[in-house]
C-alpha cells in the first residue's frame, strides 16, 4: 500500500464532497447530477475496502480543512507518521492473517496425509511424497537433468482447482529442476505413458509462501500428471 488514498481517488473525492447530496426519489435530470452520482460510485468502489479502517467523520474534516485553508490539525510530520504507522499496522495484520492461513493448512494437509498413506494403492517415498499409479506405462523415464512434456491437473485438498492444461488444451513442457520438488521427484518415478496422482506436502511443494492467490502458504497440494514424452535437446 504505497498510499492511503491514490491521488485521482482524492481528487473525485474533493470533487464528490462539494457537490449537493441528490435526495433518494430524486431523478438525475442533468449530465451535472449523472456524472456527480457516477462519481460518487466510482469513489465509493475506490474506498471500499479501507472504509472499516476510516473514522468516517474525521475523514471528512481533513477534506473539509485542506480546501477550506482552515488550520490543520496535523504537521506534514505527523501527516507522514500516521500514514506510515497504518501501513505498518496493515502489514502486520495481512502477516498475522497470512500466518494464521498457513497454520491452518499444515494442520489440514498433515491430517490428509496421514490418512491418505493408508490408502490401498497409494506409495510414500521417503521425503513424504505420496503417488499412487492411475495409468502404467512402459516408456523410460526422466531424469532431474531432463526436460518433459505433460498433461496435469492441480488442486488443493479440498477439491478447488488451481491449474489445468487441460483445461488449457495444451500439454506443458518444462526442465524438471526447475519446478517444484514434489514435480521433480515424482516425474522421475514415472515411464512415458503412465498417469500418476501426486499428493505433495508443503514442503515438497511452495512452502510456507505459497503461490498466491491461488495457493496458500504450507498448502498440501495433489496432482494428477500424464507424462507424455521425454523432451529432445
Amino acid at each position: 500500500m504505497k498510499t492511503l488514498l491514490t491521488r485521482s481517488a482524492a481528487l473525485l473525492l474533493f470533487a464528490w464532497i462539494t457537490l449537493p447530496t441528490a435526495q433518494a426519489d430524486e431523478s438525475l435530470k442533468t449530465l451535472k447530477e449523472r456524472f456527480s452520482y457516477a462519481l460518487g460510485l466510482q469513489i465509493g468502489t475506490d474506498i471500499s475496502q479501507m472504509k472499516d479502517k476510516l473514522d468516517a467523520a474525521i475523514f471528512v474534516r481533513g477534506i473539509q480543512d485542506q480546501l477550506g485553508g482552515k488550520k490543520l490539525l496535523l504537521t506534514p510530520e505527523e501527516i507522514s507518521k500516521a500514514r506510515e504507522e497504518f501501513q505498518k499496522s496493515m502489514l502486520e495484520e495481512m502477516q498475522k492473517e497470512s500466518q494464521t492461513a498457513a497454520n491452518k493448512n499444515r494442520g489440514e494437509g498433515e491430517q490428509f496425509l496421514a490418512k491418505n498413506k493408508e490408502r490401498k494403492g497409494v506409495i510414500t517415498t521417503p521425503s513424504g511424497l505420496q503417488y499412487e499409479i492411475v495409468t502404467p506405462g512402459n516408456g523410460p523415464k526422466p531424469k532431474a537433468a531432463d526436460t518433459v512434456k505433460v498433461h496435469y491437473q492441480g488442486t488443493l485438498i479440498d477439491g478447488t482447482e488451481f491449474d489445468s492444461s487441460y483445461k488449457r488444451k495444451e500439454p506443458v513442457s518444462f526442465p524438471l529442476d526447475r519446478v517444484i520438488p514434489g514435480w521433480t521427484e515424482g516425474l522421475q518415478l514415472m515411464p512415458v505413458g503412465s498417469k500418476y496422482r501426486f499428493f505433495i506436502p508443503s514442503e515438497l511443494a511452495y512452502g510456507k509462501r505459497g503461490a498466491p492467490p491461488k495457493i496458500g502458504g504450507d498448502a498440501t497440494l495433489l496432482f494428477e500428471v500424464e507424462l507424455l514424452e521425454i523432451v529432445k535437446q
